[in-house]
């Protein structure tokens, strides 16, 4: 009988100077060992089952700081990475220094799966893709980021490839409700396999320190937009056994290499799952719960990195959706991002990751403001049904679209740019929105010590029309935001407590952005995704001090 084989993975997670967690799937029970080639470090992990498919996440121990270390994966004994004749280098686990050294931090949101090698691509080269072929090609590591943010739609559940689409025909009726958007965890550890078994991104993932969020694309489009929305689609045949098995797939595919060694050691949940002989059960009625009520889940987590600390926030799952209370984070999670934003000197520069951009074209924020202000009676019952069908319709769903979140957030920011251990920057960094733009933050009354600036980069793979890019130039015009300052007075919205102006953008494309922090030092650098002759490349089109004025 031939040994264990590897579905998908390795995925290189949770790093730090001596230890690293690897993720891996495989098609039968089996121990999972981790060995470097230099003989320093090793580890290994029995699998754990859920719905049929078998897992395991291998904390490696015994790495020595400021090395990268090439590994090896077998299953029961038998090598299985690197692959046979494989075009790439070792896969290494990079770790950070004891000595002061720059934090290079890529992120982007936004992946649709890249057809097959013989499909034309209609998005368009795939940034991540060109990420892969650009450290492989330098292997002294100039062009290997400390870590990758993916801020959100690692996948695509409600708009699928037509490979997909395909592949969900021969396996039920897709006439019939959700059509070819994804039904079950089956299907979801197909989009997965879609995402991650491309030859490069595979290779990236397995040799650059990866952290993880959802956006709605995850679930689907627009997810946990309102009460009303979310009263509508409960009342679908389809939609428990969707939101039960995105939740669940989320945790095992994304969140749990988001944690540490020790968060992993005091996880009641991974514990139960890896105990018993078959973890479907527990994850599905923890997967039930936390959609019933956001405060039994929280995925937002923190990792510091020396000097830079990183808070990713959950502001999708974690909303308040009665319109009487409507938040884009219940109070446990903004306390908690309040405590852990907290500048004490300990950190000099602070990164919120959040899927959703904070900061949007005035335009745009005024609208979604005044759509918020007409749902809640400002302007009386006729009106508020308005607001509510405008909301849905135009996607009216950013942290605009909840101002009191938005306050808040603002709130947070400016206690933490404006403290006597201020970091010398407040980076807000998102995507969603299909394209890269760079703001900068200031806050009336309240002079800064710290610079603020929101970085969005979106999409790392995925198409935006004509139209679309020509609507989002026009948002940061002059006569849009005049357009924007009527509705905002109509819907007699407050003035924002925070003011903003564009210094950079909008580029469009498929693109990562990349930070350079040392000491108290930043800059930032927006890479594009072009093709070329075996592959695509990525073109630098930003290359900028954050400090500098813009």
């Amino acid at each position: 009988m031939a040994g264990a084989e590897l579905r998908l993975g390795p995925l290189l997670r949770y790093v730090d100077e001596h230890t690293a967690t690897i993720w891996v799937e495989t098609d039968r029970p089996c121990e999972a060992r981790v060995v470097c080639d230099d003989g320093t470090a090793t580890g290994a992990a029995r699998s754990w089952q859920v719905a049929g498919h078998h897992y395991a996440l291998v904390t490696v121990t015994g790495l020595r700081p400021g090395t990268a270390t090439a590994y090896r994966v077998t299953l029961d004994g038998q090598d299985v990475w690197p692959l046979p004749g494989s075009p790439f280098p070792p896969s290494l686990i990079p770790t950070p220094s004891a000595e002061d050294h720059p934090l290079r931090v890529a992120f982007g949101s936004c992946h649709w799966a890249a057809p097959g090698p013989d499909g034309d691509d209609p998005a368009g080269p795939d940034a991540l893709c060109a990420l892969g072929r650009r450290i492989a090609a330098e292997p002294d590591g100039a062009a290997r980021p400390d870590v990758l943010l993916l801020l959100g739609d690692q996948i695509y559940a409600d708009e699928t490839s037509a490979a997909t689409r395909a592949w969900l025909a021969g396996r039920r009726d897709t006439s019939k409700p959700p059509g070819d958007q994804v039904a079950d965890y089956e299907e979801y550890t197909h989009l997965y396999d879609e995402s991650w078994l491309d030859p490069e991104v595979r290779w990236l993932l397995s040799t650059v320190p990866s952290l993880m969020i959802f956006d709605d694309h995850d679930v689907i489009d627009d997810w946990n937009t309102s009460q009303s929305w979310r009263e509508d689609i409960r009342a679908t045949p389809w939609w428990q056994e969707r939101i039960v098995s995105g939740l669940t797939s989320y945790w095992v595919y994304q969140h749990l290499g988001n944690l540490s060694p020790a968060e992993l050691a005091t996880d009641a949940l991974y514990a139960a799952v890896r105990a018993a002989e078959d973890g479907t059960d527990a994850l599905r009625a923890f997967a039930t719960r936390a959609d019933a009520d956001p405060a039994q889940a929280r995925w937002s987590y923190r990792r510091d990195f020396g000097r830079v600390r990183l808070l990713m926030v959950d502001s999708r799952a974690a909303r308040v959706l009665d319109e009487d209370h409507r938040a884009m984070l219940d109070r446990a999670e903004f306390d908690w991002l309040r405590d852990n934003a907290h500048a004490d000197g300990s950190f000099d520069h602070l990164l919120i990751g959040t899927s959703l951009p904070w900061l949007l074209p005035h335009s745009v924020h005024n609208a979604e403001a005044w759509s918020a202000a007409l749902t809640q009676g400002a302007r009386g019952p006729r009106w508020a049904a308005r607001g509510e069908r405008l909301r849905r319709a135009a996607d009216l769903e950013h942290w605009a679209a909840f101002p009191g979140s938005f306050a808040a957030l603002a709130d947070i920011v400016a206690a933490a740019g404006t403290a006597p251990g201020a970091p010398a920057t407040v980076l807000v960094l998102s995507g969603d929105v299909h394209h890269a733009y760079t703001v900068e933050a200031g806050f009336p009354g309240r002079p800064l010590r710290s610079r603020v600036l929101q970085l969005t980069c979106s999409p790392v793979h995925n198409a935006f029309p004509a139209h679309l890019r020509a609507a989002f130039r026009f948002a940061w015009s002059p006569p849009a935001r005049l357009l924007g300052h009527l509705l905002a007075r109509h819907g007699r919205t407050p003035r924002p407590p925070v003011t903003w102006r564009k210094r950079g953008g909008p580029w469009f494309g498929n693109q990562l952005m990349t930070l350079v922090l040392h000491n108290r030092t930043a800059r930032a650098r927006l890479d594009q995704a072009r093709p070329a002759p075996g592959g695509a490349h990525l073109v630098t089109v930003l290359d900028t001090d954050l400090l500098a004025d813009g």
